[in-house]
């Protein structure tokens, strides 16, 4: 991991393309621009944990399903 210190309206370019600029620092939060292309998806870590959990939870459910059908047919 790279740690790195910057200051207020300093920027870190990452792959030639995406900037992440420091717009303010408020306390104990720290405010960040990022410009990148819209190609590229950015999410904060807790929303990226719940969609992966959603998905983890769909592909459980379709799973499930799918062994019902399997046992439907064998029992028909």
């Amino acid at each position: 991991m790279l740690v790195l210190t910057r200051k207020i309206n300093e920027t870190v370019i990452i792959d030639n393309h995406i900037k992440i600029t420091i717009a303010a620092v408020e306390g104990d939060k720290v405010r960040l621009a990022i410009d990148a292309p819209r190609s590229v998806h950015i999410l904060r870590q807790e929303v990226f944990e719940a969609i992966k959990e959603a998905n983890e939870a769909a592909v459980n459910i379709a799973l499930d399903l799918e062994g019902l059908s399997q046992l439907k047919d064998l029992l028909s």
